[in-house]
């Protein structure tokens, strides 16, 4: 990854985290948690493709793992965050710009429900079976609507932010101004002839036949 994008990605993902864990955790809001981190992860995702994607989702579930409040084996987020990246990635245009919220939207209902499936699902390969307890259904649904409700006010964000580390404007301006033109160099280079060669050919062919016509007007004078 770049150097501009990691500086983007670590603090955001910090900041994510830091806020769900001391803020949104506290709600006691029935059902699921709003995933704040999630969201951040489809933001970058959707904007770095689906490298980059899975990258900061393995590093966001991985420091989401160590955080506490955590109660879970380490890597068991680190691995959802890192599918739900890469598979969020794929649907980057290649423009990079989205035209329509609906596809953002249908991604976020789709990650938050495939992310608590793709949680319990490992959860229940390690003998985790608090899932059960709860009532998977009702995850699912307050999963989807959480990050659904929240998605409007994080992703677009999230995205603007990441598009405007990705093209850097100062460093547009230093490429171009390096490189050189393209017409002037076809000219001077390509064709194996110079403007300056040929306005000097030009200007001394001009004063030889000014001369060579004088000279005849002067022969027709003497005679």
């Amino acid at each position: 990854m770049r150097v501009n994008r990691i500086l983007l990605s670590v603090p955001l993902v910090v900041v994510a985290l830091v806020i769900q864990v001391s803020v949104l955790a506290r709600l006691h809001l029935p059902g699921a948690v709003p995933d704040l981190l999630l969201l951040t992860v489809l933001g970058l995702a959707m904007v770095y493709g689906h490298v980059g994607g899975a990258l900061i989702g393995f590093g966001a579930g991985l420091l989401a793992d160590l955080a506490p409040p955590a109660d879970h084996a380490a890597g068991r987020y680190a691995l959802v965050l890192c599918v739900i990246g890469y598979l969020a990635g794929l649907v980057k245009p290649e423009s990079g710009q989205i035209k329509s919220a609906t596809g953002p939207m249908v991604v976020v209902v789709g990650a938050a429900i495939g992310s608590t499936l793709l949680y319990a699902g490992v959860g229940a390969l390690v003998g985790d079976t608090a899932a059960r307890h709860v009532g998977l259904t009702g995850l699912l649904f307050t999963a989807g609507l959480y990050d659904l409700l929240l998605a409007p006010f994080v992703v677009p964000a999230v995205m603007f932010l990441a598009r405007r580390a990705d093209n850097d404007p100062l460093a547009e301006t230093n490429s171009a101004a390096k490189s050189p033109d393209i017409s002037s160099g076809w000219l001077s280079s390509g064709t194996g002839l110079r403007i300056g060669g040929q306005r000097n050919g030009l200007k001394l062919k001009a004063a030889r036949s000014r001369g060579a016509r004088a000279g005849r007007i002067k022969g027709v004078k003497r005679l």
